[in-house]
């Protein structure tokens, strides 16, 4: 039976175990560049010493408009590149694979001095009102993906993951909640998410797995729900993605109707239900800090692989102390075993 410290394998990703640390913004970039600094290099390189199998690179934006605030990183230029191998060269030296999530944050980028939608749509009342997209300007934000993704692959990453959840661009295109467009994009409401995903494709190589973040749920009045999710996520799978890291809400205020739960595991069951449907890999995410959950999660099938967020923002060797309290073997870099009683 599977465990948290099988590995992994999907395409040419060979991952020493099933923990993933997703991405989380870390709003830490100094000079509102969008290049990483010390402060990602450190954050991230952590991670890989203390045995995460797969590190991905929070929200990185394809346009300095497209980020939720100046203080976030970017893809948007050839100058970001080298920066961002340096962290990825230095977690490969320590075992652990390197992805980067690219997205945009549409209605929801708070410094833009005007934000763009698929829709003139505010995401609520202290937020800016968008401004819609043209149709030619949506296209060519779709060639703006595949840049900054040629652009990570040459910073070296061993995947990418397309951002399409927690109410960012690619979102609110699919949802109906966000999208009111009467031209092809409002027609059919995956067409901007297929355009992204094949463009991306067209630029990593064929052995590189293309991941995709969503939302299963949207938490508001009129969202849609696990079965719309399980529909566009099936089409998006065509379109080229290997693998869904699953959320969920992001979308409009959270209302009490729907209101998501504050239980553990809470998401594990819509990430179940889109592998079963779709028969494609997750990554399941949500308050699965205990070790033993994490297992059992991936024991019961009912997901791929495991993110564990604010479990390692809390500590960085969450994966050495998970091994040790479940009773798996794991590599201690240096001299951390004797920290855990390992000799």
């Amino acid at each position: 039976m599977d465990h948290l410290f099988t590995p992994f394998t999907i395409k040419g990703l060979e991952l020493r175990n099933r923990v993933v640390m997703p991405p989380m913004c870390q709003y830490a970039v100094t000079k509102k560049d969008g290049i990483v600094n010390d402060w990602h290099y450190h954050h991230y390189v952590s991670r890989a010493i203390g045995g995460a199998s797969l590190i991905i690179i929070e929200m990185t934006d394809v346009e300095p408009d497209g980020r939720i605030t100046d203080l976030d990183l970017g893809l948007w230029s050839d100058e970001q590149i080298a920066p961002l191998k340096r962290i990825v060269d230095a977690v490969h030296q320590y075992g652990a694979k390197i992805g980067i999530q690219i997205a945009h944050a549409g209605r929801k980028a708070e410094d833009a001095e005007v934000p763009v939608a698929p829709s003139a749509i505010p995401f609520d009342e202290k937020s800016k009102t968008p401004r819609a997209l043209t149709t030619e300007e949506t296209k060519q934000m779709v060639e703006k993906f595949r840049l900054a993704a040629e652009r990570a692959v040459k910073a070296g990453v061993d995947t990418i993951e397309v951002h399409g959840a927690h109410g960012y661009l690619i979102h609110q295109f699919h949802s109906s909640y966000t999208n009111k467009r009467t031209d092809e994009y409002g027609q059919d409401l995956t067409l901007f998410g297929q355009q992204v995903i094949r463009a991306v494709k067209s630029v990593i190589p064929d052995h590189m797995p293309l991941l995709m973040r969503i939302s299963a749920r949207e938490y508001v009045d009129e969202g849609y729900g696990l079965e719309e999710s399980i529909a566009f996520s099936k089409v998006y799978k065509d379109a080229g993605v290997d693998m869904f890291h699953v959320s969920s809400g992001g979308e409009g205020p959270i209302l009490a109707h729907g209101r998501p739960g504050t239980h553990v595991a809470y998401q594990v069951p819509m990430a179940r239900e889109i592998r079963n449907a779709n028969h494609v890999p997750v990554i399941a995410v949500g308050r699965l800090d205990d070790p033993a959950l994490a297992n059992a999660v991936i024991g019961n099938e009912e997901a791929d692989l495991v993110a564990v967020g604010r479990g390692m923002l809390r500590n960085p060797y969450w994966t050495l102390e998970a091994a040790v309290r479940l009773g798996k073997e794991t590599t201690f870099p240096g001299v951390y075993g004797m920290g855990f009683g390992i000799k």
